[in-house]
């Protein structure tokens, strides 16, 4: 269960007096999700999503993620559209938290992946990146490479009591991208998390993308990195390289890539792998007695940084 913050009829009959939508049949809350609280309310011709947001996320971002996804919605991406109010404002409070409705969207978010689900997703995050040109907002990533050595300080001695030896692997793969990292390529917005929970499908058809909450402004080929780590591996830790060949031909086709972004892949990805290494072990190592979320597995993406540091080049993911 993932609902940090509990509504009660008469906060959400309160909170609904400042739109003009339909009467509210009923709300439930959603299971899934990790960052904030969220409620799928049912009108009487269609239903939103309300969304609390919780401690994990800033209220002063809240305004760009939110104008984001409605840049990004008028300009054909397929992703929620915050509804406002009467007064025009989408951003509210309710319980005491930051909140907001969005639109509902239909399809759901494959368990089982197929490289067909790889390809639609391609596309669909060449089109982000294009459509988000001309998002005149800017958020930057604090996840990305600066952000990575306070991160692993703050887990300091106690790596290995995850895995032994973990903590001086992790420091020695951080020099490492510290020091190669690049610093010219195409950048634009990005998602950012676009894990297959946050990726609505109707079959293979992509339906919607959703969570913009680590949204920022980064090089565009490190969202493709981010998804050959969560969408190119198969459960028991083998990376599929059919996977990898039909995201990034598909996104190729939508918005080719540059020489340069082509021979970073194999860095950006091994970033990428370490990025969601130390923020989950940093949340494994940090557990709240009775969350209501458990953490996920660090070394998970340990396995995925140890197959990126053997690769020999863009070929290793399907690229010539």
């Amino acid at each position: 269960m993932a609902v940090y913050t509990e509504v009660s009829d008469q906060d959400i009959a309160e909170f609904l007096a400042a739109y003009d939508l339909d009467r509210l049949v009923s709300y439930k809350g959603i299971a899934e999700g990790v960052e904030n609280s969220n409620y799928l309310m049912l009108t009487e011709s269609v239903p939103y999503i309300l969304t609390l947001y919780e401690k994990r996320v800033a209220p002063e971002d809240l305004p760009f993620f939110l104008a984001l996804m409605e840049h990004l919605a008028e300009n054909g991406v397929p992703c929620p559209t915050p509804i406002r109010g009467r007064d025009g404002d989408a951003l509210r409070e309710l319980c005491g938290r930051p909140a907001a409705i969005i639109s509902f969207l239909n399809g759901v978010w494959p368990r089982r992946i197929h490289a067909e689900h790889c390809a639609a997703l391609g596309e669909g995050m060449a089109r982000l990146h294009l459509a988000g040109a001309d998002f005149p907002m800017h958020r930057a990533n604090a996840l990305s490479v600066a952000g990575w050595r306070p991160l692993l300080d703050a887990c300091g001695a106690r790596c290995d009591e995850v895995a032994d030896g973990l903590g001086d692997l992790l420091a020695a793969e951080l020099d490492h991208l510290e020091a190669n990292w690049p610093d010219n390529l195409p950048a634009g917005v990005i998602h950012a998390d676009l894990f297959p929970d946050n990726v609505f499908f109707a079959d293979f058809r992509l339906t919607g993308l959703i969570d913009f909450y680590f949204a920022c402004n980064d090089f565009l080929a490190y969202d493709l990195a981010i998804c050959l780590n969560a969408w190119c591996f198969e459960r028991t830790g083998e990376f599929n390289i059919t996977k990898a060949q039909q995201l990034l031909s598909s996104y190729r086709r939508t918005r080719p890539l540059a020489a340069a972004e082509l021979e970073t892949i194999p860095l950006l990805a091994r970033g990428a792998a370490l990025r969601f290494l130390l923020t989950r072990l940093y949340d494994w190592l940090n557990q709240v007695p009775g969350a209501l979320v458990k953490p996920k597995d660090p070394l998970e993406y340990l396995q995925k940084l140890r197959f990126h540091q053997g690769v020999g080049g863009p070929s290793a993911y399907g690229l010539s």
